[in-house]
């Protein structure tokens, strides 16, 4: 019989571990493994830069459930997917890095793209591990892979020598990995619980925080039936829209600042305290909030305010525990003055937000942009179908259309994420086609129920379009030149994806409105006379950059749009089109000014009165 060589049984081992799709870029000697493993039917997407593949695999562990695969090479490879790996460590994102490297004999004389990638990524992964002979290439995987994979999910790696990929040995009795259970999901205590119940029922201004956790947990129908029998008012994080339709009447985003006062008792729910959520602390929150905190991962219990009770579990298994023991009960909201003040802040904010969507300027703005792109896209699929996957990055663009886009469905919003990564959107997008649509007729792997994916997925995430979710980007145009060459990846492999390109000329905001002013500046900036006493500014992009002509140069479909009827008409033409399509939304530059995400906008500094709860009481603040 024919040797078999390392990579075949690299390929192998992965098949035997369930993966049908690895991100990456090859190159000598890894490209033998991808060779390898598309012979076993398992799909590689080869994308323009390490980075977005980095990008691509993490955020694919946290649609599927399992974790996602990158393939690069090694020196420069991993350098460059050194991004993805802290996308998924700060994001709970399972991910397995797989990487090339110099023949084992030729470490440390300086051989071809070396580097001690395992002493480089044990601090930043779960699990860093160089197999030495061809036997413990399969346990190597196995390990990383549930490294990956259990606990608080995460990033591992795997180097592999060239002398292992490239090298034979007889093809009798060859080894390989077997398939690894779902992780084991950790329930609450009873007196834990008992607890829990007791401290919820005296709650006057309860609140339910529900982040990207409880999406990754796949915990949405259990929410849900916590949510209509307790009729606490809830509020979800970026990516944590949709766990709850956002039409739901007890959502209380548009009414965010005032939730976080105001809350007495808060129940997160795969929610972390982090900058996101102002740290658990006043003044954004009242300073006598307590916090019931559930999290799979027990380093978390108690960050940044342990004022409460944590509980290291899993959200699907702990959510049925509590409706359980609530055994009914429900918050009055009839007789609450904390939810009149919800609904009175709800209604002011959705007042001024449709106000801004319905301006009529040239150029547009970004919300009424992001409006037209809206109410266009829900025309052609309704928001309840789940048909939509959207994708968004930029610090105007994310921030506005986070509130726009409305979701019924979870992780069919992904953004920037924990770290605001900027340049993640490409990378996505193409992650999220692959997810849920697969390549060809094959569906995706989130949507047929694969191991760690509820059988249920689909009815949970919507079924849309057949089965197929169309994915629609909406990327600022800074964010957007991180990794636009991968238009061409999705072009390659047949995705029509939809990506909206809000142009203001600029990173948060841009320098002029017209071409003549812009030059002037471009001019004094080189130096040459101008009338413009100041040149470009550090936040300066291009003026109008046709990037819809990254979309025509690969076949696919581009459109610069400038005014709301050319919006409208762009969003259905890309929306049918069949193919990738790049509209250029060409807005106004804004307003210049301090630079900060809108929703994270800094205040003063607590004082020590204000980080003190009000002795003796255990409930709200002064302000109800």
């Amino acid at each position: 019989m024919a040797p078999c060589t390392g990579a075949q049984i690299i390929a192998r081992s992965l098949r035997s571990l369930g993966v049908t799709v690895i991100f990456g870029i090859v190159g000598i000697p890894v490209v033998d493994i991808a060779e390898e493993a598309i012979n076993l039917g398992i799909k590689f997407i080869g994308f323009r830069n390490e980075q977005a593949a980095g990008y691509a695999a993490s955020v694919y562990g946290y649609l599927t459930g399992r974790p996602g695969v990158c393939l690069v090479v090694g020196g420069p490879g991993v350098l460059h997917a050194i991004p993805g790996i802290g996308n998924s460590s700060i994001n709970a994102f399972p991910l397995l890095l797989l990487a090339g490297s110099a023949e084992t004999h030729l470490t440390s004389k300086g051989a071809f793209q070396e580097l001690d990638a395992i002493s480089f990524l044990t601090p930043h992964t779960k699990l860093a591990l160089r197999p030495s002979f061809f036997d413990a290439i399969p346990d190597a995987l196995q390990d990383a892979y549930r490294h990956a994979w259990y606990g608080r999910p995460g990033p591992s790696f795997i180097d592999l020598p060239a002398d292992i990929i490239q090298g034979t040995l007889p093809s009798t009795d060859l080894p390989t990995a077997s398939l690894i259970p779902s992780p084991p999901k950790p329930s609450a205590d009873e007196l834990t619980l008992f607890k829990v119940v007791q401290l919820l029922k005296t709650a006057q201004a309860p609140l339910i925080v529900i982040g990207k956790g409880a999406a990754y947990a796949r915990a949405s129908q259990q929410i849900r039936a916590l949510i209509t029998q307790t009729q606490i008012p809830f509020l979800p994080t970026p990516m944590g829209k949709g766990v709850l339709p956002d039409s739901h009447q007890l959502n209380a985003a548009s009414a965010r600042s005032t939730a976080l006062q105001e809350a007495d008792i808060v129940l997160l729910l795969g929610a972390r305290l982090n900058w996101i959520l102002h740290f658990g602390s006043p003044p954004k929150w009242s300073p006598n909030a307590r916090f019931i905190r559930i999290d799979v991962a027990a380093e978390e219990l108690g960050k940044n305010n342990d004022n409460g009770i944590s509980i290291q579990a899993d959200i699907s298994t702990f959510v049925p525990q509590l409706l359980s023991h609530l055994q009914n009960w429900s918050y009055n909201l009839s007789t609450s003055p904390y939810t009149s003040q919800l609904l009175a802040a709800k209604d002011k904010n959705l007042t001024a937000a449709a106000e801004k969507a319905n301006e009529k300027t040239v150029p547009m703005t970004h919300s009424a942009a992001l409006a037209a792109i809206e109410r266009t896209l829900s025309s052609l699929s309704p928001p309840d179908e789940g048909g939509i996957v959207y994708v968004s990055e930029g610090a105007n663009t994310m921030d506005l259309s986070r509130s726009i886009f409305p979701v019924s469905h979870p992780r069919l919003r992904i953004d920037a994420g924990t770290h605001a990564t900027m340049g993640v959107g490409m990378g996505y997008a193409i992650a999220a086609h692959i997810a849920y649509n697969g390549l060809g007729s094959q569906l995706g792997e989130a949507m047929v129920g694969v191991g760690g994916v509820d059988a249920d997925v689909s009815g949970e995430i919507g079924k849309g379009m057949g089965g197929r979710k169309k994915v629609v980007c909406l990327e600022g145009d800074s964010a957007f030149g991180f990794s636009g060459m991968e238009v061409e990846t999705m072009a390659r492999y047949g995705m029509d994806v939809l990506i909206f390109v809000i142009n203001n000329g600029g990173v948060y905001h841009g320098d002029a409105d017209d071409r003549g002013f812009w030059n002037d500046l471009q001019r004094s900036t080189l130096g040459q006379h101008s009338e413009a006493a100041k040149g470009l500014r550090s936040t300066s992009l291009g003026f109008q950059t046709q990037y819809q002509d990254l979309a025509t140069m690969v076949g696919g479909l581009g459109i610069e749009a400038h005014t709301i009827e050319e919006v409208e008409q762009a969003t259905r033409k890309g929306y049918k089109s069949g193919k990738v399509c790049v509209v250029n939304v060409i807005v106004g530059k804004g307003k210049g000014g301090k630079l900060e995400f809108g929703w994270q906008a800094s205040s003063k500094k607590p004082t020590a009165a204000e980080r003190e709860p009000e002795k003796g009481k255990g409930g709200r603040g002064s302000k109800l």
